[in-house]
């Protein structure tokens, strides 16, 4: 497996924890994170195998710093390269548009060649809606730390075994 560039905030506190576990069960060795507030253009093309952090913040939108540096990448191709998203949201305050931002980062991606792996069930979730989901599945990991942490461990543990296997 060649080493995953592993973008996330290093200031969202939810969101480095869960970055930190992956890394962990990954094997340090294997992970280079990647502040995403301080990335270049540059950077984020150094690697084949990516784990983005993508919380949806407000009522359905990517993160201040997402917005900010996707230009950067807009026009360039993404083909060979794998992508693995996960992200948190709250399907009880935000229902109709519980972990879009992965949907969101899964569109951006996809139009420009990239590969979306990762892709979980929806079961065990209560929500009306996600750009996210793909018939019964979301095109990531699904993290709800405000109704449902208890659950996030094993969704972790069980989602990095899957990219051992769907990351080359």
């Amino acid at each position: 497996m060649k080493k995953i560039g592993l973008f996330y905030s290093f200031n969202s506190v939810k969101t480095r924890q869960q970055a930190e576990k992956m890394c962990k069960a990954l094997g340090e060795d294997n992970v280079e994170k990647v502040n995403v507030e301080d990335a270049t253009q540059q950077k984020f093309m150094e690697f084949s195998n990516y784990i983005l952090a993508v919380p949806t913040w407000f009522d359905g939108e990517l993160p201040n710093y997402w917005d900010e540096f996707l230009p950067s990448v807009e026009d360039d191709s993404l083909k060979g390269k794998t992508f693995a998203l996960y992200g948190g949201g709250d399907q009880k305050g935000y229902s109709e548009n519980f972990v879009d931002g992965i949907g969101i980062m899964a569109d951006f991606l996809e139009a420009r060649g990239g590969k979306v792996v990762g892709f979980t069930s929806t079961e065990g979730y209560e929500f009306e809606s996600s750009r996210a989901q793909r018939g019964n599945e979301f095109v990531g990991l699904a993290l709800d730390i405000e109704n449902q942490a208890a659950l996030s461990d094993d969704r972790i543990k069980n989602w990095v075994e899957k990219l051992k296997k769907e990351f080359k």
